[in-house]
């Protein structure tokens, strides 16, 4: 029974994956397949804080099951969002000191922090 719930969670986390990199690279047929459409300003941000509420939750629920030696390998693989965030802002409009002094600067704390505890 654990073999099949495992493959079914890697089968997700996958999907999960395909939908993620379809966002970035089919946004019109993402947003249509989500169910919102593309204007729909609203309805992105409503998507950014339940997924920014979600990477603060999954990390600590590491911490607290698997201790901080697997806590800190998720934080170095959590930095993956504020790195794009980081190119998310400087090819949108946005000022590279905002994308360095906000988002990069986010994941390089997340890096340092996670190997610290990753390889203490």
């Amino acid at each position: 029974m654990s073999t099949a719930a495992l493959i079914v969670a890697i089968a997700g986390c996958l999907f999960i994956l395909f939908i993620g990199a379809r966002f970035l690279i089919a946004p019109r047929v993402a947003t249509n397949g989500f169910g919102v459409a593309e204007d729909r300003r609203r309805a992105f941000t409503s998507i950014k804080g339940v997924r920014d509420i979600t990477s603060g939750v999954v990390p600590l629920v590491v911490l607290l099951v698997a201790g901080p030696h697997v806590f800190g390998w998720a934080l170095v693989a959590a930095a993956i969002t504020p790195v794009g965030d980081a190119v998310i802002v400087v090819t949108n409009g946005g000022t590279v000191r905002q994308a360095i002094g906000v988002h990069a600067s986010t994941a390089a704390v997340l890096v340092i922090a996670g190997l610290v505890l990753a390889l203490a």
